[in-house]
């Protein structure tokens, strides 16, 4: 017998960082009010004077701050433009899951024996039956195929059935918004997504024999890796993507995954998480090889199908984490693939069919008009935020902001936003001041876009609604965070 340690998976915390694609924009107020809808010579000096230190024109800027109690505005500038919200939009969709479906709400999966179980043998299939779990882990995993073990199933005869049914069928191409098809936070929703159908690659140079050895975690015999990395002594460590190029290609039906390029030598472990195969494909290797580590016998192969019997007592089962864990997940880290699992669970609570993420998006709406949420003119292709055409204006995002607040799931969904200086997306963010851990805001970043939106309680102990959009050329990289920064250190200090 071998010793049954648990596999060597992606941390689940490094997962969720790298799916981010989330930056934040943030903006505050001037000490006298000034009246609705601000000109740019009404801004508060110190916001003026951040905006030409930043070279970002008034007009690319839109903010609003407002009391948190009452809703008076401190400051509106921009207000009624619209503008894309990068990864703020996830505030929609986490805050109409906590309403809706109730902070303590899990996802199921389930494994079935289709077929006669003696002597330790299973005569016939077994079945994934995918609940939509937008955070089911390799270790997760792990321990649902360690059940089935335990039900006396020694060898399967059969194959692998996934049942993704839940959700309907892909309707995004993961590499159209950006042309990188394999990075972890563009991959498509499914409802049985392990892992979120990520693989962690080490890299590291091996001086004894100069080359680079390449490890995957978890292992997937079904993926091969062709390393064709080479040391290269003038390299420079780290960087965007370590200089390695990542690539995967069918060699006769099969998916290979290739590595080309330098990799210093100097270096230590360089780390990549990518995608690399479909679904099922990944379903099917990870259960083999973690089958095996339980002792098991299985060389069949998969197919996906409906399970015909949902009534049917499962073999082994699986609980998530609640909606309350997940939905801190998403806003702390900026989980975009866990976003879309969240919308399609809304959208397939109320649903006897499969669903989509295009019917997902108009649930979504409903849903939001319903709970008081001000969407009118509200355009949206992306629950997530990746996305070219979102565009909604500081008023909308305000809107949810306060319904949250005033909401019994308002504990469950402050608490699930990224604290300045503290954790998530803010955690390196005003550290130093006296406005860390005073600050509770999402951030969203994709190119020429940086967003910030939450709440402050400031120096004065009021309680402040903040949302600030930048849409700019180059907003993403140092400026639009720079002005965030200011903006909150001058309401922090000065709004009263």
């Amino acid at each position: 017998m071998i010793a049954h340690r648990r596999p060597s998976t992606l941390s689940a915390l490094m997962l969720l960082g790298l799916a981010v694609l989330a930056l934040p924009a943030c903006a505050m107020t001037d000490s006298a009010p000034p009246t609705p809808e601000a000109s740019a010579a009404d801004l508060p000096e110190p916001i003026r004077t951040a905006l030409q230190r930043f070279d970002i024109p008034p007009d690319a800027v839109s903010i609003l701050v407002q009391d948190r109690r009452d809703g008076t505005p401190r400051l509106r500038h921009n207000a009624e433009v619209p503008r894309n919200p990068a990864s703020v939009m996830k505030l929609f969709p986490t805050y109409a899951a906590l309403e809706l479906l109730g902070p303590a709400h899990t996802w199921e999966t389930r494994i079935h024996a289709h077929g006669p179980i003696r002597d330790g043998v299973l005569h016939g299939d077994l079945w994934i039956e995918g609940g939509g779990d937008p955070f089911l882990t390799a270790e997760d995993f792990w321990k649902l195929v360690g059940a089935v073990r335990r039900r006396g199933i020694e060898r399967i005869e059969g194959d692998l059935v996934v049942d993704g049914s839940r959700f309907g069928p892909v309707e995004r191409d993961p590499g159209a918004f950006d042309d990188e098809p394999f990075r972890a936070y563009n991959q498509p929703p499914h409802a049985l997504l392990v892992n979120f159908n990520t693989i962690e690659f080490e890299l590291q140079a091996a001086q004894e024999n100069q080359m680079v050895r390449v490890t995957m975690h978890p292992p997937l015999g079904n993926l091969p890796v062709e390393n064709r990395l080479r040391l290269d002594p003038g390299a420079w460590c780290g960087g965007y993507r370590w200089h390695v190029d990542y690539k995967v290609q069918a060699q006769a039906q099969t998916p290979q995954a290739i590595f080309e390029g330098p990799f210093a030598k100097g270096c230590g472990v360089g780390r990549l998480v990518r995608t690399g195969i479909p679904v099922e494909d990944y379903v099917h290797g990870l259960f083999s090889a973690l089958w095996r580590h339980w002792d098991g016998e299985f060389s069949g192969g998969w197919r996906s199908a409906e399970w015909p019997a949902p009534q049917a007592e499962p073999l082994a089962r699986h609980y998530s984490r609640s909606l309350a864990e997940v939905v801190r997940l998403i806003n702390k880290h900026s989980n975009n693939v866990m976003t879309r699992q969240l919308a399609l669970t809304l959208a397939a609570e109320g649903s006897e069919t499969p669903v989509t993420e295009s019917e997902a998006r108009e649930v979504l709406r409903t849903a939001l008009t319903g709970l008081g949420v001000d969407i009118e003119g509200m355009a949206f292709d992306e629950v997530a935020g990746l996305s070219r055409t979102n565009r909604i204006t500081v008023d909308h995002v305000a809107s949810v902001l306060e319904q949250a607040a005033n909401s019994l799931v308002m504990p469950e969904f402050v608490s699930s936003l990224p604290v300045a200086g503290v954790d998530g997306t803010l955690r390196n963010r005003l550290k130093d001041g006296p406005e860390a851990g005073r600050i509770r805001m999402k951030t969203g970043r994709i190119d020429h876009v940086s967003a910030l939106a939450g709440y402050m309680r400031n120096a004065a102990n009021e309680d402040l609604i903040v949302v600030i959009l930048v849409n700019h050329e180059g907003a993403h990289r140092g400026p639009g965070p720079a002005l965030q920064d200011e903006i909150l250190r001058w309401a922090f200090r000065e709004v009263s």
